[in-house]
C-alpha cells in the first residue's frame, strides 16, 4: 500500500486545492470532527490509522478578530495542536509541512520582511500562530514552516468571494487602502506545497529544507487594490462593478489590529527549492473565471 501525504485543514482554502491539485501524489485531506485539535486523541488516532508518509498542517484558528475575545481557542488550535503533530511526525520520521502568516510581523518595518526578522504579532491570532511555528520547529527534526499571506481563491471564506458577494449588494463599498502586503491564490500556495514535498521526497531531507520560508504571490496591493481588481476582472466578465472608496484603517475599527505593510520577501523559497509564485494579478483572473464564467469571447 503507498502511504499518504496527510493534510489538515478539511474544507479550508489551502486544504481543498491540494485535494484536487495532487497530480498522482496521494494525498488524504482530514478535518473535522475527525480530526479536530480541539479533540488532540483524535490526532493520534487519525495518525496511527492512515500512517502517512508526510504531513501539511494547513489546519488552523483563522478568525483574527474573534481571537481576541478567545485566545485559548486560538491557542489550542494554532500552537498546541500543531506541536502535537509535530511531535507525531518526529517519532514517524517524516517530514512536516506547518502553514503561518504574515501576521506574526507588526507590519512596521518599511520593506518586505525576511524569514529572519524580528517578530511581533499585533494580536491574538498572530501570537498563537508564532507560537505554533516555535512549537513545531522545537519538536519535528524535519520540519518546514511556510508563511503565507492574503490567500484568495474560488472556495471558501476570502476577501475575494467578500467582495463579489457585497457588490452585488451594494453600488458603494468602503475598502481599507493603507494595508499593504501579497495576495497569494490558494492555487498556487498549493502548487508549491507539492513542489516542496516532491523536493524533499525526491532528495531525502536536507538541512536547508528546514526553518521558515516565506511563499506568497508575485507582486504587491492594498486591500483597496485589490477590491478594484476584483470589479475590473468581474466588469469584464459581465458584472456591473460598484464604487470602490478608499478609506483608512481608522475608519474600519476591528476588534484585532492588522499589519499596515506585511509584505514578505520570497527570496529564500527561490534559493532554496527554485520556487517563484505567479503575479497575484494573473492569479485573480483564474479565480474569477471560476467564480464568474469567463469573459465574453
Amino acid at each position: 500500500m503507498v502511504r499518504p501525504v496527510l493534510v489538515t485543514g478539511g474544507t479550508g482554502q489551502l486544504a481543498t486545492t491540494l485535494a484536487r491539485a495532487g497530480r498522482g501524489l496521494p494525498v488524504v485531506v482530514v478535518g473535522r470532527p475527525r480530526f479536530d485539535f480541539d479533540r488532540p486523541e483524535t490526532i493520534e488516532e487519525l495518525f496511527a490509522s492512515i500512517e502517512p508518509r508526510a504531513v501539511v498542517n494547513a489546519a488552523a484558528y483563522t478568525a483574527v478578530d474573534a481571537a481576541e475575545a478567545d485566545p485559548a481557542a486560538a491557542f489550542r488550535a494554532n500552537r498546541d495542536g500543531p506541536a502535537r503533530l509535530a511531535r507525531l511526525c518526529t517519532i514517524a520520521g517524516i517530514p512536516l509541512i506547518h502553514i503561518s502568516t504574515d501576521y506574526v510581523f507588526d507590519g512596521t518595518k518599511g520593506a518586505p520582511y525576511l524569514e529572519a526578522d524580528p517578530t511581533a504579532p499585533l494580536g491574538v491570532y498572530g501570537a498563537s500562530k508564532r507560537a505554533g511555528e516555535q512549537a513545531v520547529l522545537e519538536s519535528s527534526g524535519m520540519a518546514a514552516v511556510l508563511r503565507t499571506s492574503w490567500v484568495i481563491s474560488a472556495t471558501g471564506r476570502n476577501f475575494v468571494r467578500t467582495m463579489l458577494a457585497a457588490g452585488r449588494k451594494a453600488h458603494r463599498l468602503s475598502v481599507v487602502a493603507d494595508q499593504r502586503g501579497r495576495p497569494t491564490a490558494a492555487a498556487d500556495l498549493a502548487a508549491a506545497v507539492l513542489a516542496v514535498m516532491r523536493r524533499i521526497e525526491g532528495t531525502g531531507w536536507q538541512q536547508q529544507f528546514g526553518g521558515v520560508f516565506h511563499v506568497a504571490g508575485g507582486g504587491e496591493t492594498t486591500w483597496h487594490g485589490l477590491a478594484t481588481a476584483v470589479f475590473e476582472e468581474a466588469a469584464h466578465r459581465g458584472m456591473a462593478p460598484p464604487e470602490i472608496v478608499p478609506i483608512a484603517t481608522a475608519d474600519w475599527p476591528t476588534p484585532a489590529r492588522r499589519p499596515p505593510d506585511s509584505r514578505l520577501d520570497c527570496t529564500r523559497l527561490a534559493q532554496v527549492f527554485g520556487l517563484r509564485l505567479p503575479p497575484w494579478r494573473d492569479s485573480l483572473g483564474t479565480i474569477i473565471d471560476e467564480l464568474l464564467g469567463g469573459p465574453p469571447s
